[in-house]
């Protein structure tokens, strides 16, 4: 006698996907510039620091030896964070320096591109799975919110906004991520493990059980296989 395992064979659902590679971005970030030139006099904001639209976050002075000018405010244009080092009070600026840069850290995407031969799977709103080396086991979900409307002709692909369902601390912009992206469901057929598939040169069948305990051999023949999972 030999041991054997069975499996119900049912209709099913096979969700179809694509695994490829993101980066997780600020959605929208801005560069501040000063209105005049001359000396960083004072720095109000620090790496990290939240600003609201309207906050100075530097003086400008720029008096020239002789003359003497009101010290100049830059401020904030948007609501956001500091995310990257402003200039060092004593610096010398111009109105075409960058005092610093303001990001919403609190709204993420990840930007993915997918390769040519996937393009016509893709569409608005479709869901992903996230997965970050900082958090191996688990899982963040994100759907598609942009796709661009032409392909890359050096690498032979479109680049694609998701955005992730739920804000979460834990996820950082310049993060790498590893996206799972779901495009296509494929129903109305049986679904069964690719394991119970025996396959003979061209022939391809399964062994089906019957009331009295023996199995019969039946033909079949098989359309998408997904993960280890097959339609027949």
């Amino acid at each position: 006698a030999t041991s054997v395992r069975t499996v119900v064979a049912e209709n099913s659902v096979l969700h179809d996907y694509v695994v490829t590679n993101g980066e997780i971005e600020i959605q929208k970030s801005i560069e501040v510039f000063p209105s005049i030139g001359g000396k960083v006099v004072e720095m109000k904001v620090s790496l990290g620091s939240p600003v609201k639209a309207g906050d100075v976050i530097a003086y400008i002075d720029p008096s020239e030896p002789g003359s003497y000018y009101a010290k100049s405010p830059v401020t904030a244009p948007i609501d956001g964070s500091i995310i990257t080092s402003p200039v060092k009070t004593g610096q010398k600026v111009s109105m075409s320096s960058v005092i610093t840069k303001i990001g919403d850290i609190e709204n993420l995407q990840i930007t993915t591109r997918i390769p040519e031969r996937y393009v016509g799977e893709l569409a608005i709103g479709q869901k992903a799975e996230i997965s970050l080396e900082a958090y191996p086991n688990v899982i963040f979900m994100a759907t598609v919110s942009r796709i661009s409307p032409v392909l890359d002709a050096a690498t032979r692909t479109k680049e694609v906004i998701l955005n992730f369902d739920e804000k979460d601390s834990r996820i950082n912009a310049g993060m790498f991520a590893k996206v799972k992206l779901y495009t296509i469901d494929y129903s109305n057929h049986i679904v069964i493990p690719q394991d119970a598939l025996v396959t003979n040169n061209d022939d391809k069948y399964v062994f089906v059980t019957k009331e009295d305990n023996t199995v019969e051999k039946r033909d079949v023949t098989v359309g998408k296989n997904i993960a280890g999972q097959i339609q027949i």
